[in-house]
């Protein structure tokens, strides 16, 4: 089954069995079963063939939220029906995330029309407690509750952390089903701490774990409320739910396309090199291809249309960063011949600050390039760009966000708990 040398159970579920790995402590082994649940276990039957799927499903959901640069417990796959994750002990709350309101929503909430959209994505917590079906818990009962996992005592910096990812992780799936023409409606996941005291995605997600409508449409759903609908359950819908749980497996392929969008910085002269490969630094950091070039637009004008026309012509998405300082003529020049996207970022020199920029920003009418001051804001301004058709961009500029919320949350936990 394995190459793993498996320890103890650590726990075992309806659906999933936890291992330790005898020689690594800090990694487990999550086997998946032939099993499928409704109700907190009281429907259950087996679906032969469900592991494998939901562990491609759950590996291919991870892999595209480990790129976006969401943290994760998810390692590598181990076998057609189990993977690898980061050991953690787990916060026992469900995160539920809505786009529609549907389901159980309604149940709770009589007198909201089926649809009801929420902007932003509406958030639940519920305690996990199958005995009492989930009770729904306020953030109040959550702190209250003080639990205490690999040493970290779960407060409020950590439930605002949670919160925030809960629905990055929402949005960043959003963005990538709406590429398949499929509509998220609302999904659940959950948090552990792993032995480093670190707070990160983990368990599962899988057709379990959400509601897909193809285009949309409640009728056309992929999801287990199939399984859930069903009074009497028959092979035939057994099959069924199968074959839509095989479906989403399916589409996941498509959601982590190979890089796509590009940039390409052109400079002035060999001489803004270091300056240019800052950019590409930080656009590669983005998920984008950067292609470097060296063109003048005073000294070789017809060079430099020519290879504009280079990438005007490859059909290829494509947003140019001129990098040109003293007299810029470059960013102006490509600008006024291109539909193409032109961002100036001069390689500013302390003595000459105040003429690069104006020669950068005091451009004739019918021209539209931007000017920026910094390389990480050329790259960002680009990213921004192709965010508009290349959903994994889109992700890592939605995850920067969340990255920068963590670590501003956290040097303000560490700074107001020093003691003088």
């Amino acid at each position: 089954m394995t190459d793993y040398n498996l320890g103890n159970v650590i726990i075992e579920g309806k659906t999933k069995k936890v291992y330790e790995i005898v020689n690594d402590s800090k990694l487990c082994f999550i086997q998946s079963k032939d099993r499928i649940t409704a109700g907190d276990g009281v429907k259950s039957h087996e679906l032969e063939g469900k592991a494998a799927i939901s562990t491609a499903t759950t590996a291919k959901v991870f892999q595209l939220l480990n790129q976006a640069g969401i943290d994760t417990a998810f390692v590598k796959v181990a076998s057609e029906t189990a993977f690898v994750a980061r050991k953690c002990e787990m916060i026992p709350i469900e995160w539920v995330t809505r786009r529609l309101a549907t389901g159980s929503f309604l149940k709770r909430h009589p007198g909201v029309e089926e649809g009801y959209r929420f902007n932003p994505p509406l958030q639940e917590t519920f305690y996990k407690d199958d005995a009492n079906h989930d009770p729904q818990w306020s953030e109040e009962q959550i702190i209250s509750a003080k639990f205490k996992l690999n040493g970290v005592t779960i407060g409020k910096d950590e439930v605002d952390i949670m919160q925030r990812t809960t629905l990055a992780v929402f949005e960043v799936l959003e963005r990538a089903w709406a590429t398949r023409d499929c509509a998220l409606i609302d999904m659940k996941i959950e948090f552990g701490v792993d032995v480093n005291g670190q707070i990160v995605v983990a368990d599962v997600i899988d057709s379990d774990s959400w509601r897909l409508w193809p285009s949309g449409d409640k009728r056309l759903m992929k999801d287990k409320q199939v399984y859930r609908n069903l009074t009497s359950v028959t092979q035939a819908d057994l099959d069924t739910v199968k074959r839509n749980f095989k479906w989403v497996a399916d589409q996941l392929e498509y959601l982590v396309p190979p890089a796509s969008s590009l940039v390409v910085v052109l400079m002035g002269s060999p001489s803004d090199e270091e300056h240019c490969k800052k950019i590409a630094k930080y656009a590669t950091d983005l998920g984008l291809r950067v292609q470097l070039r060296v063109c003048s637009a005073h000294k070789g004008t017809q060079e430099t249309l020519r290879v504009l026309a280079e990438y005007e012509g490859t059909g290829e998405k494509v947003v140019l960063i001129a990098v040109a300082g003293r007299s810029n003529g470059l960013g102006p020049v490509l600008s006024g011949n291109t539909a193409l996207p032109v961002i100036n970022c001069p390689p500013f020199k302390p003595e000459n600050v105040a003429q690069d920029l104006w020669s950068s920003i005091n451009v004739p009418s019918g021209i539209g390039c931007t000017t920026v001051a910094y390389p990480e804001s050329a790259a960002l301004a680009a990213a921004q760009i192709h965010a508009l058709h290349d959903h994994l961009v889109w992700s890592r500029l939605r995850v920067k966000q969340l990255k920068n919320f963590i670590s501003l949350k956290q040097a303000d936990k560490k700074l107001r708990n020093l003691t003088f």
